[in-house]
């Protein structure tokens, strides 16, 4: 009974362990991120994500690198259409899922679009996250452009 007994407490007590470390993994993620476009390889803006009370993920926009920050979004639809770029919420809903982030959408204000996306701190540079930007929810028909921090 007693080795039964500290079976089941050293299995608890490992995945704590194991749910600490991964929850610690996404909440790095938190911060201000400098973007950089995958075509040009140039600096275009600063986004600063956030853990909402929801526990869900958001990135708005704070900064413009190259544009003047009283760019409008032209391209966007519906309710987004003419806003300002800079204050705009364009990560929304992501949640965890292991070491990333996935399950929510991306905006592109260039082109106005929403894409599915997925995002996790690189393995060997933890000031790097790649942000997958895709067509569809499993992530293959789409692009990754890499962020670094900021703050």
């Amino acid at each position: 009974m007693k080795k039964r007994t500290l079976s089941i407490f050293v299995l608890i007590l490992a995945f704590s362990f194991s749910y600490t470390h991964v929850h610690a993994q996404a909440d790095k993620i938190v911060g201000l991120w400098k973007t950089i476009d995958d075509e040009t390889g140039e600096a275009k803006s600063h986004v600063k994500i956030y853990k909402a009370k929801s526990g869900k993920y958001f990135g708005v926009i704070k900064t413009l690198l190259k544009e003047a920050q009283d760019k409008k979004c032209e391209e966007c639809k519906g309710s987004l259409k003419d806003k300002p770029i800079v204050g705009m919420v364009i990560l929304i809903n992501m949640e965890e899922a292991g070491k990333e982030l996935k399950g929510g959408k991306i905006l592109d204000p260039g082109n106005g679009k929403f894409y599915h996306c997925t995002m996790e701190i690189d393995e060997k540079n933890p000031n790097k996250l790649k942000v997958r930007g895709s067509l569809d929810s499993w992530g293959v028909a789409g692009r990754t452009q890499s962020w670094y921090r900021v703050e």
